[in-house]
């Protein structure tokens, strides 16, 4: 848009120039066939040269729009990612913490036989009146 303001203030300003009588002389001045010509070979190469800019101004916007497209592949991608990588990360605490805590019960049933003991202990308070106070006072019994 701006150029086309440019390009037609340029051709204005040389067609007044042109046109206007010469204020010093008095005598205006008359445009001759080499003026003429050189004021259409002016046109053409402003007609060309904008040709020429509003092409490099349409594959800039083409080379932009590619790669915005890209970077919003990208972006994509990358939330995927990260989705995914926090996804797997909470479910595999999750399983971890189930095998930890049923290990645990597992190995302390296993290796102190915490319900084994309790057993024996309420055999021994059948005859015993001291342990068997005792495991009442811890409810035990």
């Amino acid at each position: 848009m701006l150029i086309k303001v440019w390009t037609v203030s340029l051709l204005t300003l040389l067609f007044v120039a042109f046109i206007t009588p010469c204020p010093y002389g008095g005598e205006p001045v008359a445009f001759t066939q080499e003026d003429r010509e050189r004021l259409i070979r002016l046109e053409v190469i402003i007609e060309e040269f904008k040709e020429s800019v509003d092409k490099r101004f349409e594959q800039f916007d083409k080379r932009f729009e590619q790669m915005m497209n890209f970077l919003l592949i990208l972006a994509g991608i990358f939330t995927t990612l990260t989705l995914g990588v926090i996804g797997f990360a909470c479910w595999d605490r999750r399983t971890v913490i189930k095998k930890a805590r049923d290990e645990a019960i597992e190995k302390i049933e296993r290796e102190w036989k915490l319900q084994d003991l309790i057993l024996a202990l309420r055999e021994i308070a059948k005859t015993n009146a001291d342990v068997e106070r005792v495991m009442r006072s811890f409810h035990l019994l």
